[in-house]
């Protein structure tokens, strides 16, 4: 007698779905945000072909014009048209914003890293992270600068060091509990490689929060570059960059403000829009942020 057997039931395995960039568009105040920066990070990149006079040229005897068909933010106290120098010094804030970000994480992922997986690094490491954060970091900005110069590199350094123990640490934290799961634990009895546990098992879990990080040092290394520029210890001057332009302008403020209102406006749209974006993400990657909404 033949025996008929039932057809195993179909099973569909779900692969665990990782968030993409929908939170950018999540809530309008996020959306908004989204459309800003980009419109900021557009308006710095077409500088060149979005200007309308070359930043840097002077113009005595244009000198403190009002907004015209010419120079629709007129002019400041050298003649330089300061719709093109807000333009172009988007370009500097934004790369020393990306720029302090990708270097402080990478460095702090590295000591991070290190720090949480061996015990008796981690308690030199910390010291010294500790007593970088006991240096307020605007001071330790201005000594950096004032020792080796105002450029580009230098300020890009300058702002960088305060922000690596920050990274640093939340690397370590996060390492430090994943390296007591089981998964870690077996790979380490199984004789993986100290770079395979790091990179495989240990990295990963970094991400998340790292991206959450670096918005919060673009917007702060935004900040403090405006900071250094408008107290003289930045860029330049003769670079346009929106604290240089904001510096210069405290000389006119009484006739002119416009000559602090239009690139503070920016400044501030910049950084509200990448701080806006930074919380998004940190509720669309915290499982522990979803958990928390699927309860109210």
């Amino acid at each position: 007698m033949a025996i008929e057997t039932l057809p195993d039931p179909s099973v569909t395995i779900t692969a665990p779905r990782r968030p993409g960039l929908g939170f950018l568009v999540a809530t309008p105040i996020i959306t908004a945000a989204t459309i800003c920066l980009a419109l900021v990070i557009a308006s710095a990149i077409l500088a060149p072909w979005l200007s309308p006079h070359d930043p840097l040229l002077l113009a005595p005897a244009q000198r403190l014009k009002p907004a015209s068909a010419q120079f629709l933010l007129g002019t400041d106290g050298y003649g330089r048209d300061v719709l093109s120098r807000i333009l172009y010094g988007g370009r500097i804030s934004l790369l020393i914003g990306l720029g302090a970000a990708v270097v402080s994480i990478g460095i702090g992922l590295l000591i991070g890293l290190v720090s949480g997986f061996f015990k008796w690094i981690d308690a030199i490491m910390m010291r010294v992270m500790d007593g970088l954060m006991a240096i307020p970091s605007i001071l330790l900005a201005i000594a950096v600068v004032s020792l080796s110069g105002a450029s580009l590199t230098t300020v890009l350094v300058a702002i960088t060091i305060p922000e690596v123990p920050r990274v640093a640490r939340l690397v370590r934290s996060v390492v430090l509990s994943a390296r007591e799961e089981p998964y870690v634990e077996a790979a380490i009895a199984v004789g993986s490689s100290l770079p395979k546990i790091m990179w495989r098992h240990l990295m990963p879990n970094t991400i998340a929060p790292l991206i959450v990080q670096g918005t919060y040092v673009c917007a702060s290394a935004i900040l403090t570059e405006a900071i250094l520029s408008f107290l003289g210890a930045g860029i330049s001057p003769e670079t346009p960059t929106w604290g240089n332009i904001m510096a210069e302008g405290r000389a006119y403020f009484q006739i002119k403000p416009s000559l602090i209102f239009w690139p503070g406006l920016l400044l501030s749209i910049a950084i509200l829009s990448v701080n806006l974006i930074g919380d998004a993400a940190r509720d669309a990657l915290d499982p522990r942020m979803k958990q928390r909404e699927g309860r109210k």
